[in-house]
């Protein structure tokens, strides 16, 4: 590992924020963020990058083949790969030294080998699913393991066609995957790695995308986005609530759906394109409405955000804008070319699937622009999103996890 230090970084875990359930650090502790919504609580960010990019931080190689994200959380950098057919998670220190290495298991091999899940950090300790279906807790900071539980026998799942790609979601003592299958959803205890509940009323084949809670009027629910299409379940005991079929299908179902302000909105790719229901009821009659559907949002894996009632993400081999609400789309440009993104203070960060390239975007319906760009080295296809945390960019390219400083100085 090669490791730069470029001026003086303190690392603080102190900054918190209210959430709708209870208090979410300003770190970036699972997939798609604190809240799973693709956005960053930094401020104070670079709304420019120089020539060549922000200053790095540090560079650690050696991690692994693979697509997972990195996931940040008390002091502490988790990162997934693949070594000798074995999932490996690698945990680094704000400095990039190495502080521990544990096999999960062994990796999926077929069809695009290597590590697929984020790392989701609560509590102190850390929960990972392979793609073969092997969920596991570990400590944090010694990555010694808790318990293990093979969902494809507890639950009689079947990881899809590319395998299992979901990052767990932790609630309540629970954590939460999707097997498919007459138990589609379930929740382990975080204790032990038990059952708590199945969902009921459900049994699409698992999809690729990861569970999002979020509330409505007061009730806690959890959607994901199957083969089948985008489901919703309520989150205390996994009753199914109500289904939107028009991203089922179509190859594979790659995204994590959005919530905000009384819409959900998921899209997937393959020509397929996405849509966006309105909620309405409450307790266990809520229920969802089509209001509005899209071609111009065909999204295979780099998701899309909210911001301030407009949807920006990945379609085809560009970017588009839409309203939440109308659906009116509001731009559609190629930028770095088809990829993931997040969102920060303003910006988005879009990174290319090929030539490890990341843009910096205004986040304005208003029109598509296109501020600064560079890239990083690595190989094959980076299906991995961006991370902004603490005023650091992190980014993954194969075998090599890049941290960048994007605070405004």
């Amino acid at each position: 590992m090669r490791k730069l230090r470029i001026g003086t970084w303190i690392f603080s875990a102190a900054f918190l924020v209210s959430s709708a359930f209870g208090v979410a650090r300003a770190d970036w502790p699972q997939w798609r963020g604190p809240k799973r919504d693709g956005k960053s609580l930094d401020k104070g960010l670079l709304k420019k990058w120089p020539d060549g990019g922000p200053p790095l931080v540090w560079k650690a190689d050696g991690i692994g083949t693979g697509y997972s994200s990195a996931a940040v959380a008390d002091g502490m950098v988790y990162i997934t790969g693949m070594k000798d057919d074995n999932l490996v998670i690698t945990a680094f220190n704000m400095e990039g030294e190495k502080q521990w290495e544990k096999v999960h298991g062994p990796v999926w091999t077929k069809n695009w080998p290597g590590s697929r899940a984020t790392p989701t950090i609560d509590d102190g300790k850390l929960y990972l699913m392979s793609g073969r279906g092997l969920l596991a807790c570990y400590d944090a900071k010694s990555g010694d393991k808790k318990w293990d539980v093979d969902i494809t026998k507890a639950c009689g799942g079947q990881p899809p066609n590319w395998g299992y790609a979901e990052s767990v979601l932790i609630y309540r003592g629970h954590a939460i995957v999707t097997p498919g299958g007459k138990n589609c959803i379930v929740a382990f205890k975080t204790s032990n790695g038990r059952p708590a509940w199945r969902s009921k009323g459900l049994s699409d084949p698992a999809g690729y995308g990861s569970c999002i809670l979020f509330e409505y009027k007061r009730t806690p629910l959890i959607a994901n986005l199957t083969s089948k299409g985008l489901v919703c379940i309520d989150a205390k005991k996994g009753n199914f609530l109500w289904r939107d079929d028009r991203c089922a299908g179509r190859t594979a179902v790659c995204p994590t759906p959005v919530y905000s302000d009384g819409y959900v909105f998921a899209a997937s790719g393959y020509g397929n394109g996405g849509a966006c229901v309105k909620l309405s009821g409450s307790g266990r009659r809520i229920k969802a409405k089509q209001v509005w559907d899209t071609k111009d949002m065909v999204c295979h894996h780099g998701g899309y955000v909210v911001v301030d009632g407009h949807i920006y993400g990945n379609n085809g081999n560009g970017w588009a804008c839409i309203d939440l609400k109308s659906g009116e789309t509001k731009w559609n440009e190629r930028g770095v070319g088809k990829g993931s993104v997040c969102y920060a203070d303003g910006m988005l960060y879009t990174y290319a699937e090929n030539g490890g390239v990341i843009g910096l975007v205004e986040a304005t319906p208003k029109k598509f622009n296109l501020v600064s760009r560079f890239s990083v080295e690595g190989q094959d296809k980076s299906w991995a999103h961006p991370a902004v945390t603490d005023g650091r960019l992190y980014l993954r390219y194969g075998d090599n996890l890049y941290v960048f400083d994007v605070k405004a100085k």
